[in-house]
This record gives structure tokens, C-alpha cells and sequence, in this order.
């Protein structure tokens, strides 16, 4: 069988045979990774997962049981668009690269190596997750995210092999040496080297550091549009996960005498708030800072636009500003932040459906999104303090308030010691709720993964 009938792809992989050798040498330390630091223990598992054959409405999505080191990982691009033009930057209006120009060599292959790094170093995260799975509908859509990182690692290899040679072929190994957490080869970015050991940070990293990829590849070429397909499914995975821990929260703090979830066993909404607090503060040091000169070089390039970039009736980024409060002399000041150097995003509405389920159990109770000022190491405010509403204070008394703020050590020590498996289809622990529905239209009691 030939690599190109193994792997799923629209990108003629059998024309072209360079292209194919490169990747047949790549094939095999690839799954030697996988295998090595894919999901701990559950290699030999059968999983009801979805695979995707072809990038139109009916092969996306072919559900099946497979051991996930033989899911059919495939390299898929969208449909390419006839007489194409930049569509953003100092040369908008020009024919698209069939080529990477030389002057712009650097700065691409940076763009993709940084993007691509983060799907395995997530794999690396959350590898012992499965072992103790709230659930065997949350273990399958562990797995299926998984998986989907796999897959999106291909598709950033497949252009570093595509267009950057040698230089290319050695950042494709290095992106299997690098490994999450190693004091000696850690990965890229720093968000993706900190382990995910429970199933509340796994939701909150779902929610908030993956909208951010979904930021970053709205923002990039036609490469990455299959990929935001799955995105959206891992966003999901997130945000209801979330949605599902409120709504025990709930449940649980109208039972107890107290009002105190962790009493039956819950995760209570401060504890909630607390995890909000620290992801959603670590997944914005992920844009990198609020006035960005690496982000107006990549605009003014035509190499990463912004997310959703045909909405914009500016698209040169020449012409206006936003207002943002910055740092100056020790107290918050304004500044006009031009377009090219502004970086925007929105995680409100899964916060609102969160807050709608807390309404809706008589509780008076907000969560909320802190401000963007607040626990950043990178940008105008690392090294500096804010409360969560954005309120600068001294050191000092962030310090004596962290734990009022962001998940203590007894916060963290808590919601692992309720970390046990769920191995009973149907049966979930006692700290979430119920989804709504199943997978593929099956019945929550069905037998989402077949252990060995």
C-alpha cells in the first residue's frame, strides 16, 4: 500500500513522489511519538471515533470503532480558489504565492512552526487524562480531540515538507523531539508546557486556549480551514464540559445544608471562577502582547491577517485605532492603538451560558471573564498587578490575595482527589452533569470506547 492510500488527502500527494518520500521518512517517528506519548494506556482500546476521508459535507465525518495508531491521519486543504488575490496587506490585490518568496521565508516558517508545535504538545498535556475520565462519553471525546491534533500536525508538516526543503524537513523532527514540560526540549509556547493532571483544567484549556487557535488559524491561509471544522468540535468539548460542572455546581450547592458543593462532592462556582481567572488570563499571553510589531509585520506581508478578515472594509489596516489603557508612570493612562497592532478576541458567550444555568437554579452568582490586565506574563502588563477587575494594587497585597484569586495548591489538591474513572456507559461521575445528547446520535449509554 502507498503512503498516499493511507493517508487521507486532496493535496496530490500520489504526483508528487519527492513530496511522498520526505513524508514516508517522517510516517514512522510520527507514530513511534504517538505511541510513545499519545494516551496513556488505551492504545490497544477501540474508540468510536470520527474520520475524516475528504473535506466535503459527506466525508468529514465517517464514524467507526479504530485503535487510534491506526486512525487514518490525512492532510487536508480547502477547495483553492481560482485567481486568488492577497487579500490583506501592503501587497493586497496581488496574485497569491505559489511559492514562498525568499524575503518572507523566515517569518512563514516561524508562523507555522509556532502553530504546529502546540498540536502535539497538547496530545503530550493531556495523555494520562483518559485514566481518569469522568465518563466514557468524555474519555471518546478526549480521544477525539486527540486525535484531531494529530491530524493538525500533518497538515503543518505537510507544508513545512511542501515549501521549505531541508529547513523544512528538520523543523518537522523537531517537532517530534520537543516534549511538553522537558526542562531541556520544552515546546514553543509556555501555556503548552504545564501538565493537565484534571478534567477541569482539560475543559478550561478546551474553552480558552483553544479559541485562541481558533484566532490563529481564522487568521492564516486556506491550509487550516478544514482544520477549524474539528477546532469548533474541541471548543465544544470545552465549553459544555464547563457548562455540564456549573450545572452539578448548582445541583449540589441547592442540596447541601450549607450551600457548599464541595460538601457532596461538587466543584463549587468560586473554585469555578478561580480556573476562569488563571486560563483565560494564560490563554491571552498567547496572542503575545496588546501592541504587536510581530503581528503588523505578518499583516503587512500578507502572511496572517486578521481573524475574519473580509469582515473588515480596511483591509490595508492603514486607517484607524482603538483605545486601550496602558501603563505610564506607575498608573493606567489611554493610548490609540492602531488596527495593524491590535489584537481582539471574545470568549463572553460561553460565559453567558454558563451564567444563564446559574440563573436559572435561583443562585446569585456570576461568573465573569477577568480583565485582560489582570495575571498576564507577557505584553504591556507582565510584572504588573491588577485585581480581577483590573484595579492596579501592590505587589504586596497581590500576593496576599493569589489565593483568592487564582486556583491555591488546596484548590488544585481538591478537585484532583475527585478525579476517578467512570467506566460504566451512561454513568457519570458525581462532580459534572449529564451531556445533553450523545455522539453521532447514539444513546449516552452507548459503548463510546471498547477497552482491551
Amino acid at each position: 500500500m502507498q503512503l498516499h492510500e493511507k493517508i487521507p488527502n486532496n493535496v496530490e500527494l500520489a504526483g508528487d513522489r519527492k513530496l511522498v518520500r520526505a513524508l514516508e521518512q517522517w510516517q514512522p517517528s510520527f507514530l513511534e511519538w504517538w505511541r510513545q506519548m499519545g494516551p496513556e494506556s488505551f492504545q490497544a482500546a477501540d474508540v468510536y471515533l470520527r474520520t475524516a476521508v475528504s473535506v466535503d459535507s459527506s466525508g468529514w465525518a465517517h464514524f467507526d470503532y479504530v485503535k487510534m495508531p491506526e486512525y487514518r491521519w490525512g492532510i487536508f486543504l480547502a477547495t483553492p480558489e481560482t485567481d486568488r488575490t492577497i487579500g490583506f496587506g501592503d501587497q493586497m490585490g496581488q496574485p497569491v504565492w505559489a511559492e514562498v518568496p525568499g524575503e518572507y521565508r523566515n517569518l512563514l516558517r516561524r508562523l507555522i512552526v509556532t502553530q504546529a508545535d502546540t498540536e502535539p504538545a497538547s496530545v503530550e498535556q493531556q495523555r494520562r487524562l483518559g485514566q481518569t475520565a469522568p465518563s466514557m462519553y468524555d474519555l471518546r471525546n478526549l480521544f477525539q480531540v486527540n486525535v484531531e491534533e494529530g491530524r493538525h500536525l500533518w497538515a503543518m508538516v505537510y507544508l513545512l515538507h511542501r515549501y521549505f526543503g531541508r529547513d523544512g524537513r528538520e523543523e518537522a523532527e523537531a517537532l517530534l523531539a520537543r516534549r511538553s514540560g522537558d526542562p531541556d526540549r520544552p515546546r514553543i509556547l509556555g501555556a503548552f508546557n504545564a501538565p493537565i493532571d484534571d478534567w477541569l483544567s482539560f475543559y478550561m484549556f478546551a474553552m480558552f486556549t483553544d479559541r485562541d487557535g481558533k484566532y490563529q488559524l481564522l487568521a492564516l491561509a486556506r491550509t487550516t480551514r478544514f482544520m477549524l471544522t474539528e477546532e469548533a468540535h474541541h471548543m465544544f468539548v470545552g465549553e459544555t464540559g464547563i457548562r455540564r460542572i456549573v450545572q452539578r455546581s448548582c445541583e449540589l450547592t441547592r442540596q447541601a445544608p450549607d450551600g457548599d458543593a464541595r460538601r457532596l462532592g461538587g466543584i463549587d462556582l468560586q473554585t469555578l471562577q478561580k480556573y476562569i481567572n488563571f486560563w483565560y488570563s494564560v490563554s491571552l499571553d498567547l496572542f503575545g502582547g496588546e501592541i504587536s510589531s510581530n503581528a503588523a509585520e505578518y499583516f503587512a506581508c500578507g502572511l496572517k491577517g486578521r481573524a475574519g478578515e473580509k469582515k473588515f472594509a480596511d483591509h490595508l489596516a492603514l486607517q484607524g485605532s482603538y483605545r486601550m489603557a496602558v501603563p505610564e508612570a506607575g498608573r493606567l493612562g489611554e493610548q490609540e492603538v492602531p488596527l495593524r497592532n491590535a489584537i481582539i478576541e471574545d470568549n463572553q458567550r460561553g460565559l453567558d451560558m454558563w451564567n444563564k444555568t446559574i440563573a436559572e437554579h435561583g443562585i446569585d452568582v456570576r461568573l465573569c471573564l477577568p480583565s485582560r490586565r489582570f495575571n498576564r506574563r507577557i505584553g504591556l502588563y507582565a510584572g504588573l498587578h491588577f485585581t480581577p477587575q483590573g484595579e492596579p494594587v501592590p505587589q504586596e497585597e497581590f500576593d496576599g490575595r493569589r489565593d483568592e484569586w487564582l486556583p491555591s495548591e488546596t484548590d488544585r489538591t481538591y478537585v484532583r482527589s475527585l478525579m476517578r474513572p467512570v467506566r460504566e456507559p451512561g454513568v457519570m461521575a458525581n462532580w459534572i452533569a449529564a451531556p445533553t445528547k450523545g455522539i453521532d446520535g447514539k444513546p449516552l449509554a452507548y459503548e463510546y470506547v471498547r477497552l482491551a
